[in-house]
């Protein structure tokens, strides 16, 4: 039988050693549900995708991220290229403009402007006599197991465009994923920031409790002002684990045997 290694974070293998898990069982396992989604994915035709009432592998997309879907299929069939890739799922994501993870990116001091600008840069020649894009390629595909995952670790039962986020950040080998990585979103930072804004997202909801009926005229009418409220609340709430990550580095500089 075939032999994977897998490697896992110092604290996190110390506490399977304790717990002791089944690491074999549990890691085939998870393999063989992202096998199977991962290859649902691939095999989705994005032309017989009812992006008002999707099924199957994009059940939980919440409505912005099939609508990044819709504008990442859109502009792969502009590119001329044979199928979806991380860098389409990137573009349609920047240009659906009002998302959660465009509101991260701010917040972490990433202009989505500048990202456009290096994903353009490595954008190959465009083919439009191609034919339009049908289904999702390998990098892809796996960019949106990916925010599946994180979806589920951080126990939500959709997949918003912050997840989505989380999986091009992660997919290694994705043009969208060296774009983000190349301007600082890397894959710890992204996921704090992701965590921060859902928690300040959380607060400023509860905190503002607008009248039924007039969510719809806000957000219309405020929704730069909405934006900077809540990459304030993502930096206070970064804050606080950034301060502390300086101070734990700094004693590590002083005495290196604590």
């Amino acid at each position: 039988m075939p032999k994977i290694n897998v490697y896992l974070p110092d604290e996190l293998a110390e506490a399977v050693k304790e717990a002791g898990v089944p690491v074999s069982a549990v890691c085939q396992r998870a393999l063989e549900q992202a096998v199977r989604r991962v290859t649902a994915i691939r095999e989705t035709v994005l032309t017989d995708v009812d992006l008002e009432q999707p099924t199957g592998a994009l059940t939980h997309l919440t409505a912005r991220t099939r609508t990044v879907l819709k504008l990442a299929a859109e502009r792969a069939g502009a590119d001329g290229a044979a199928a979806v890739g991380t860098a389409h799922l990137l573009a349609g994501m920047l240009d659906e403009g009002g998302n959660l993870a465009l509101h991260v990116l701010r917040a972490m001091d990433v202009d989505p402007e500048q990202v456009r600008r290096d994903l353009a840069r490595q954008a190959p020649a465009r083919q439009p006599e191609a034919g339009e894009a049908r289904r999702f390629n390998a990098t892809a595909a796996n960019a949106l197991e990916f925010a599946v995952t994180e979806a589920t670790s951080l126990g939500h039962n959709y997949i918003g465009c912050e997840h989505l986020l989380l999986g091009l950040v992660a997919e290694p080998e994705g043009t969208a994923g060296q774009v983000l990585r190349g301007v600082g979103a890397d894959a710890r930072l992204t996921r704090r920031a992701v965590v921060a804004a859902l928690a300040g997202y959380v607060h400023l909801r509860a905190q503002a409790q607008p009248p039924a009926g007039a969510v719809a005229g806000a957000a219309a009418g405020s929704a730069a002002g909405t934006a900077q409220v809540l990459a304030a609340a993502v930096r206070e709430q970064l804050q606080p684990l950034l301060q502390r990550i300086a101070r734990l580095e700094e004693r590590a500089g002083l005495d290196p045997d604590a």
